[in-house]
């Protein structure tokens, strides 16, 4: 049996992080499978170029941990579509890779701020059109971190846990109402802000790659993909989901490094 391709004509979308990264990757996807973009961002400077790059319908500037910008950037992407139908929250910041007796209380707090406080907000501003049309689609960003422990990365790990159950919660909560939501957990991936970390030197890639199945870091691409999916009819019965999409890391249970066949 024949299948459609996967197309978003006529769907009106909400990117948070779409400024760059994985964000930037879904948003640029989702116009050009036919959908109306509002790319969401906390870095004004970034937003117009991006918008560019992305074919994106509007912008909207804020702060997802702010509850009166997730409000108002969910109002806005409204105004601007006449509509909200999906939501990929992609918004996230990274920590600092230090022991916890080493991190500022301040740093902890803004990364699960962010990261987990801000994919709750995204999704109970965007719930509400969603609930009154009775039908949409959520897929946040957690992490391969928030799958198991990885020492320096307490904040990050405590946030992406969170997400994941926030993911499972919402999903049941809100499954009756039409609504599906789904996260994927990705691997180390190419992004800026991941880039940042190999300039800061604060890991060796090659550990990571020798860790991981498929040998190799992520592409922003490979994770826009699997997120289009999730948001798309083809996931249409998937709801409640984390998806790792780490090239086998979370399968992955050996001693040492993979070891080529």
């Amino acid at each position: 049996m024949s299948a459609p391709a996967i197309r978003f004509d006529g769907k009106r979308v909400l990117v948070t992080g779409g400024a760059s990264g994985i964000g930037e990757t879904v948003a640029r996807l989702l116009s050009d499978l036919g959908a109306r973009v509002v790319i969401a961002d906390l870095n004004r400077e970034q937003l117009d170029p991006a918008a560019q790059r992305t074919a994106a319908a509007d912008v909207t500037q804020g702060d997802v941990a702010s509850e009166d910008d997730a409000e108002r950037m969910v109002g806005e992407a409204i105004t601007a579509l006449g509509g909200l139908d999906l939501v990929f929250n992609s918004a996230g910041i990274g920590d600092d890779l230090v022991p916890v007796h080493d991190q500022s209380v301040e740093r902890w707090q803004r990364v699960i701020d962010v990261n987990l406080k801000g994919t709750y907000l995204m999704c109970r501003a965007a719930s509400r059109p969603m609930l009154r049309q009775r039908c949409g689609a959520i897929v946040n960003v957690s992490s391969i971190v928030g799958l198991g422990g990885f020492p320096r990365r307490s904040a990050y790990a405590a946030a992406k846990a969170g997400i994941n159950h926030l993911t499972h919660t919402l999903a049941c909560e809100w499954g009756p109402s039409g609504i599906r939501v789904n996260a994927i957990a990705p691997a180390y991936t190419r992004t800026p802000m991941v880039q940042a970390l190999l300039e800061r030197k604060a890991f060796d890639p090659t550990i990571l790659e020798r860790r991981t199945p498929l040998g190799r870091l992520a592409l922003p691409e490979e994770m826009a993909r699997a997120a289009v999916f999730l948001l798309s009819d083809w996931a249409s019965y998937i709801t409640g989901t984390v998806l790792p999409v780490d090239g086998g890391w979370s399968a992955f249970g050996g001693a040492g490094d993979v070891v080529s066949a």
